[in-house]
């Protein structure tokens, strides 16, 4: 039997809290702090690609996460023009809320790597495109449906070479 009654409602709680499972565990926070992240990356994407890009990766994401990827969205101010990594990544440190320790580059990788294993990859490889060559960097090296330990590898290796 349907946990709500419906269907879709039921498949994209599923899909969704399979990806904030996901990025718990490579960002190491709770839920909460998940969702957040998760918002605050997709908006700054959806603020950076042009908006046919933008339009088709939501039409990929699961149903909750498209309304978190629409959330104070301004068409009209979209794309943003801004070429650099540092650009971008000050955009996800402005809106995570304040109280959240983390590092908005981490927050970035990981939500790639989320996107990575479940949307097809030619969606995937128009909007890699769409950014700037420091922002690409961020992505995963190549698609990551299974190997976990590769991805957390990366992310833990960037931590280290930022620490040094």
């Amino acid at each position: 039997m349907s946990a709500t009654g419906l269907e879709v409602f039921d498949k994209t709680l599923h899909i969704t809290n399979t990806w904030l499972k996901e990025l718990m565990e490579m960002l190491g926070c709770d839920r909460h702090v998940a969702w957040h992240a998760l918002g605050s990356v997709l908006r700054t994407l959806r603020d950076r690609i042009p908006l046919q890009i933008s339009a088709h990766l939501s039409a990929e994401l699961p149903l909750l996460v498209r309304g978190l990827y629409f959330d104070r969205w301004h068409p009209t101010a979209t794309p943003e023009h801004y070429r650099s990594l540092d650009e971008f990544l000050e955009r996800i440190a402005e809106d995570m809320p304040s109280s959240r320790s983390i590092d908005p580059e981490n927050a970035a990788r990981a939500v790639f790597t989320a996107m990575t294993r479940h949307l097809p990859e030619g969606q995937l490889e128009k909007i890699r495109h769409a950014l700037p060559e420091d922002i690409r960097s961020l992505w995963p090296r190549r698609t990551v449906r299974e190997d976990r330990t590769r991805v957390e590898m990366d992310v833990d290796e960037h931590r280290i070479s930022r620490e040094a």
